[in-house]
C-alpha cells in the first residue's frame, strides 16, 4: 500500500485585511484580488456597502472555512447620521424621500432616544438589501417599487454613544451582533427624534478579535507580487491555534 504524501500548507491559506475604499462593493475587492494575484478562491466574512470603508476580511483559499467564525463575530462600527434626511435606502446614496428641519435637535435629545436602542432589539431589515424573499433579493424589487412585509430580527446592542454633535450630523459608535443594518439605526433614530435620519459615513473598526488597525489600504495590497503578500496574510494555522487571535 502506497504511503500518501502529506499535503504542504499553502502559503497563502489565510486571512487578509483591506480596508476597503468607499464606492467599492466587497465583491468588487474580492474580485480584484482574486484576479490580481491568480488566487484559486477568495472570499469575504461579511459584507460592507458602497458607501461604508473600513474593515473587510478577505478568506483566501482554506481560510474560508474560517467564514462563519468571522462572520459570526462582533461588530464595531463609527460613522455618521444625518438628520432631517429620509432617504429608500436609508443612507446618503438613496432616494430623499423626505426632509424636515431638524435645527431643533440637541445632543441630549439624541443621546436619550439611543437609550432605548442598548440590549436586545428587533429590527426590521431595509428593503435595499441582499435579504431574499421566494429566493429574490429584497434589492431588486426595491427597485421596482415594490414594498414588502419583512419579519423583524432579535440583534444585540452592546453600545451606542454620540462621539460629536454638529446639528445635523450625529457622529456615532455602535458595537453589536451580526446581522445589525447599521442604516437601519439611523433611519430609525432619525424617526424616534421626529424628524428622520439616514445613514451618512460608515466605516467598520472591528470584526471579532479583527481590527482596523491591522488592515492594509487595497493600494498597499495592489503593490504586492506573490511572494510580498504572502507576508500580510494572516495564515489559517495561525488563526486556528490562536485561540482567535485573543
Amino acid at each position: 500500500m502506497r504511503n500518501r504524501k502529506r499535503r504542504e500548507p499553502d502559503p497563502f491559506d489565510g486571512i487578509l485585511l483591506i480596508n476597503k475604499p468607499t464606492e467599492w462593493t466587497s465583491h468588487d475587492v474580492v474580485a480584484k484580488v482574486r484576479s490580481h494575484f491568480k488566487f484559486s478562491k477568495v472570499g469575504h466574512g461579511g459584507t460592507l456597502d458602497p458607501l461604508a470603508t473600513g474593515l473587510l476580511v478577505l478568506l483566501i483559499g482554506k481560510g474560508t472555512k474560517l467564514s462563519d467564525r468571522i462572520m459570526g463575530g462582533d461588530k464595531v462600527y463609527e460613522g455618521v447620521i444625518h438628520l432631517g434626511i429620509t432617504t429608500d435606502s436609508q443612507d446618503r446614496d438613496g432616494e430623499v424621500l423626505e426632509e424636515k428641519d431638524a435645527s431643533h435637535i440637541t445632543r441630549e435629545q439624541v443621546e436619550a432616544a439611543i437609550q432605548s436602542y442598548l440590549g436586545d432589539i428587533e429590527q426590521i431589515p431595509p428593503m435595499v438589501s441582499a435579504i431574499k424573499k421566494n429566493g429574490v433579493p429584497l434589492y431588486k424589487m426595491a427597485r421596482k417599487g415594490q414594498v414588502i412585509e419583512r419579519e423583524p430580527r432579535k440583534i444585540h446592542i452592546y453600545s451606542y454613544d454620540v462621539l460629536a454633535f454638529d446639528n445635523p450630523l450625529v457622529t456615532f459608535r455602535v458595537k453589536s451582533t451580526k446581522g445589525t443594518y447599521v442604516r437601519t439605526l439611523a433611519h430609525d433614530l432619525g424617526n424616534d427624534l421626529g424628524v428622520g435620519g439616514s445613514l451618512d459615513e460608515l466605516r467598520r473598526t472591528e470584526s471579532g478579535p479583527l481590527n482596523l488597525d491591522k488592515a492594509y489600504t487595497l493600494d498597499e495590497i495592489l503593490e504586492c507580487d506573490r511572494v510580498t503578500i504572502g507576508e500580510k496574510i494572516i495564515h489559517l494555522a495561525d488563526m486556528l491555534h490562536s485561540g482567535d487571535n485573543k
